[in-house]
């Protein structure tokens, strides 16, 4: 057992070409509520009592910047700074300057070893001026990031050997779904085979299936591209619909998920790679799904 524990998935910081049109997308159309924007280069939104759950940055290539994991505790992040360092990881402190702007305690990053993602943990960060409070869905919380890998299964055993990472289930040897333990959901983060690392989807947890059902229609008086869905997931029994923001980018509601014990969980199991595992209702993905955003590589 490794010594730190996590809290839950808490942000994604997403590189966009546009940050008005962005903010537009996501407060609008997906309903999370604007907490602060500083003019073209970065805004702040949130989907509970956080600060923030997404933030977007202004850049040419859109895609995934950072994502973010809130620990359970300050000991846990203390933990979590000495493992890592003694793994040998270059791990940097967040500076007070972005601290104050990121509303959060004590933060650091790494990067991944076998791949071009950086991770960021912290265990504090303030609540958002007053409550959440939602418009057009009724969402619960981030639920998950998927991320397409060049090294995917080096970077599966990092995560579940070195990070603290629990396998739920395989889906055959393309898709590892994972939960951060000991947070409950059957995946809180996920790893696609792919040809070189890019962002797969984000994914946002809704209260009600009709929340799926009216997203989808709202998306498409939007003109916005529904890629998948509605359906269902057999592999986490999730109801969902998938449609892609200004740049491209997949973002996913999805209703219900299996939840884990921390004690005595069942097995992963090794999946079929079979179309009704993705979608019990016969549905199929349209191009354009998961396939585009690029990880932004960092140098820390």
């Amino acid at each position: 057992m490794l010594p730190f524990r996590y809290r839950k998935p808490g942000y994604v910081a997403l590189n966009v070409t546009d940050i008005d049109k962005s903010v537009k997308f996501y407060r609008d159309l997906v309903g999370l509520q604007l907490e602060a924007q500083d003019g073209q280069e970065v805004a702040f939104l949130r989907c509970s009592e956080d600060h923030h759950n997404v933030v977007l940055y202004r850049a040419e290539v859109p895609g995934i910047k950072r994502m973010a994991f809130e620990l359970e505790s300050e000991e846990d992040l203390e933990l979590a700074a000495r493992h890592i360092q003694s793994a040998g990881w270059t791990l940097r402190e967040v500076p007070d300057a972005e601290l104050a702007q990121l509303h959060q305690g004590r933060t650091f990053r790494f990067q991944i070893p076998e791949s071009t993602l950086t991770f960021e943990f912290y265990a504090r960060m303030e609540r958002g001026r007053g409550d959440y409070v939602p418009t057009v869905s009724q969402i619960q919380r981030l639920g998950h990031v998927v991320i397409r890998c060049a090294d995917r299964d080096a970077v599966l055993k990092t995560l579940t050997e070195k990070l603290n990472f629990k396998v739920s289930d395989h889906f055959g040897d393309q898709v590892a779904f994972l939960r951060c333990f000991p947070n409950p959901y059957h995946h809180t983060f996920g790893l696609s085979r792919g040809d070189v690392d890019g962002l797969h989807h984000v994914n946002f947890m809704v209260t009600d299936v009709d929340d799926v059902g009216r997203a989808m229609n709202r998306m498409r008086k939007a003109d916005v591209k529904v890629v998948y869905g509605p359906g269902r997931h057999d592999i986490s029994n999730s109801i969902f619909i998938y449609f892609l923001d200004p740049d491209g980018l997949t973002t996913e509601y999805s209703f219900g998920m299996e939840e884990f014990p921390e004690d005595a969980p069942r097995a992963a199991r090794q999946l079929p790679l079979k179309p009704e595992i993705l979608d019990s209702w016969g549905g199929a993905p349209a191009p354009g799904f998961g396939s585009h955003g690029a990880v932004e590589a960092i140098t820390l």
